[in-house]
């Protein structure tokens, strides 16, 4: 099969595409033939040799497509069916990616659409969980216009929780469209969020890294109730939760987004796409930030 491929560190010039051997569903997996793959700012992470110092590597942990091979002990999944899932083996930008957990496409979801719920969706809805959001709670998501901040914000509003989202202005309209109360970056954001919500923020959850974290701890009044994904030196300095895959992934979200999907209640931002071969353009673009949405590669 074909696949995306670096064998030294660097720019987006060291991708590759290059023939690997078919990967093979184990006991609890399932493959598909990949139609579409998500691209995420880990992947430059990788590629620039800030993750993983081993090489070759590979690249991709979401994707969406067809069954054609199933594991032992995995029910209800048959050859043929259209699904989206997670690799944990990062090597989802392939023709072939092998998926440790999945849902079925919903009727009328493009690929690229499906393709970008995985990260975003399990990101969002484990972060939820460990603020332990509920009805009736105040939320304050920092980044609420990307891919992981909009799922958030969709998943909160689920759960009952009012929503304010801080975001650039150009987004806010399709933050209200999405139930979030939007919110300016920038100087004065602090005393715009307390104007929002005078009464106070019960959780405070930071998508977009940018180092405001010892103001959220002020406006929710205590660490336990701040929490990123996206700044690991803030969290560090000020004692706020740092959120990632191995402290316990929320698979069931998958399952929950493609439901609420199904019923028109959950939008997924793609921004643009890209041929797998054009995967080096997919980097630049996205290292420069310049497109909103979620960056796909299209496979077959």
């Amino acid at each position: 099969m074909q696949a995306v491929q670096f064998s030294r560190f660097g720019g987006p010039e060291v991708l590759e595409i290059v023939d690997l051997p078919d990967p093979h569903a184990g006991p609890g997996e399932i493959r598909i033939r990949v139609r579409a793959a998500g691209v995420n700012a880990s992947d430059w992470l990788k590629r620039q040799g800030l993750m993983d110092p081993d090489l070759p590597q590979t690249l991709g942990y979401e994707a969406a497509g067809i069954v054609d091979e199933v594991g032992d002990g995995v029910p209800a999944v048959s050859a043929g069916d259209h699904v989206f899932g997670a690799s944990m083996y990062g090597a989802a930008q392939a023709e072939l990616a092998v998926l440790s957990y999945w849902a079925a496409v919903p009727e009328g979801l493009a690929w690229a659409e499906a393709a970008a719920i995985p990260a975003a969706a399990e990101t969002a809805a484990r972060a939820l969980d460990q603020l332990e959001v509920q009805a009736g709670d105040t939320v304050l998501i920092n980044g609420a216009s990307g891919s992981v901040g909009s799922a958030a914000v969709q998943l909160a509003r689920e759960r009952g929780a009012r929503v304010i989202g801080t975001a650039s202005p150009a987004t806010h309209d399709m933050l209200r469209t999405l139930g979030a109360e939007p919110v300016a970056y920038g100087d004065g954001m602090l005393a715009r969020i307390r104007d929002v919500a005078p009464s106070g923020i019960d959780r405070a959850l930071d998508v977009a890294g940018n180092g405001v974290l010892p103001e959220f701890v002020t406006l929710t009044g205590a660490t336990a109730r701040v929490l990123t994904v996206a700044d690991f030196a803030g969290a560090q300095q000020t004692g706020v939760r740092f959120s990632r895959g191995d402290t316990g992934r929320a698979t069931y979200a998958l399952a929950q987004v493609a439901g609420l999907a199904a019923q028109g209640r959950f939008s997924v931002p793609v921004g643009r796409t890209f041929p797998l071969a054009d995967v080096a353009e997919a980097h630049r673009v996205g290292e420069a930030g310049t497109v909103r949405g979620k960056l796909v590669l299209l496979v077959g």
